[in-house]
C-alpha cells in the first residue's frame, strides 16, 4: 500500500461517513447514512459485516467503558437523538436512546462529528434536503448524557477535528453556497469553541470541504468532495499537498492500521451513470508517509 489509494471494499454505499479506527479490535467501523447501515471491515478476517440501524446515522464515535469496550458498543448521532448501539452476533443492533433532540426544522438529522481530546461528542445538523440551503444547522455538545447548543447557522457542517493538543477544533461548511473552514480556539476544560477564524476559503480549491482528521503533526487532511481529492493542510491553513482517489465524491477520511499510519477514505455513491466511477460509494486505503491519533472514546 502507498499514497495511491486502493479499494479497500466496494461497499456501494449511498453516503460513506464516520471511518473510525477501533485499536482495540483492529477493525474500521462507518456508516452509511441513507442505508440506514453500521459497518465494519476487520483486518484479521479482510471481511465486512453491516447492521441495521434504527434512523439515518451521521456520526458515531467508540464508547468508553468497560462493558462498552467489552461488547463494541457505539455512540451514535442520528436523526432525533443521541444512542447506544451495540451490534449483535445475529445481524442485530441494540438501540438505547441517550437524549432526544428537538429539531428547530422538519427534515434535519445529525451529520458530521466526533470526540474531542477528552472524549466529549461534538457533532453537527443540517436539514437533509441540501437545496433549501437552510441554515438551520447547529453544532451541538453531548455533556452528561445531554445536548447544548455550542454555535448555530450552518447549512451542512462537516470537516470536525481537534489538533493534537486538543486546543484547536476545526469545522467546515461544505455547503456549495460557502465552502469554508474554520479554526476554533478550543477550551478544553469546558469543551467550548471560541474565537473563530476562517483558516480555508475552499471555492478557489477543487472540491467542496467534507469529511477530516488531523494527523500526527497537526496537519489537516480533508476530503475534497466533487474533486476525488483528499488535501493535507498545514495547521496555518497552507495545502502542502492533495491525493487522488478512484471515486469524484471522497467523503471522510480516518488514521488507522496497526502503525495508524494508514489513511481510510469513505465515498458516496450518487444515482445516474456511474460508468467513469464504477467504485463509488466504496472504502479505500493510502499510505500518506504520516502517522494519526487515536479516536478518544466518548465519555458520557
Amino acid at each position: 500500500m502507498s499514497d495511491q489509494a486502493e479499494l479497500l471494499l466496494d461497499a456501494r454505499n449511498g453516503v460513506g461517513e464516520s471511518p473510525v479506527w477501533d485499536s482495540a479490535r483492529q477493525c474500521l467501523w462507518w456508516v452509511d447514512i441513507p442505508g440506514k447501515a453500521l459497518w465494519c471491515w476487520s483486518v484479521s478476517s479482510g471481511r465486512a459485516l453491516h447492521w441495521p440501524t434504527p434512523e439515518q446515522t451521521g456520526c458515531i464515535a467508540l464508547a468508553a467503558g468497560s462493558e462498552a469496550l467489552a461488547h463494541g458498543q457505539w455512540i451514535a448521532a442520528m436523526e432525533t437523538g443521541v444512542a447506544r448501539l451495540t451490534p449483535q452476533t445475529d445481524g442485530t443492533v441494540d438501540c438505547d436512546w441517550i437524549t432526544r433532540i428537538d429539531q428547530p426544522e422538519p427534515g434535519m438529522r445529525f451529520n458530521d462529528g466526533r470526540c474531542d481530546r477528552q472524549g466529549r461528542l461534538r457533532a453537527g445538523t443540517m436539514v437533509m434536503d441540501m437545496s433549501l440551503a437552510r441554515a438551520a444547522g447547529r453544532l451541538y455538545g453531548l455533556d452528561g448524557g445531554a445536548l447544548r447548543t455550542l454555535l448555530d447557522g450552518f447549512i451542512t457542517p462537516n470537516g470536525m477535528a481537534f489538533s493534537p493538543d486538543g486546543r484547536t477544533m476545526y469545522l467546515s461548511d461544505s455547503h456549495p453556497n460557502v465552502q469554508t473552514v474554520w479554526a476554533f480556539e478550543y477550551d478544553t476544560d469546558t469543551g467550548t469553541p471560541h474565537d473563530r477564524r476562517v483558516l480555508i476559503d475552499f471555492k478557489p480549491l477543487p472540491g467542496r470541504p467534507d469529511g477530516a482528521a488531523v494527523d500526527a503533526d497537526g496537519c489537516y487532511w480533508i476530503c475534497g468532495n466533487d474533486a476525488g481529492l483528499v488535501h493535507r493542510f498545514t495547521p496555518d491553513g497552507r495545502l502542502d499537498r492533495s491525493l487522488p482517489v478512484p471515486v469524484k465524491k471522497p467523503a471522510m477520511c480516518a488514521f488507522g492500521g496497526a502503525g495508524l499510519d494508514t489513511l481510510f477514505v469513505t465515498s458516496i455513491r450518487p444515482g445516474g451513470d456511474l460508468s467513469d466511477q464504477p467504485l463509488a460509494g466504496g472504502v479505500f486505503a493510502l499510505r500518506p508517509g504520516v502517522r494519526g491519533l487515536d479516536e478518544p472514546r466518548c465519555v458520557l
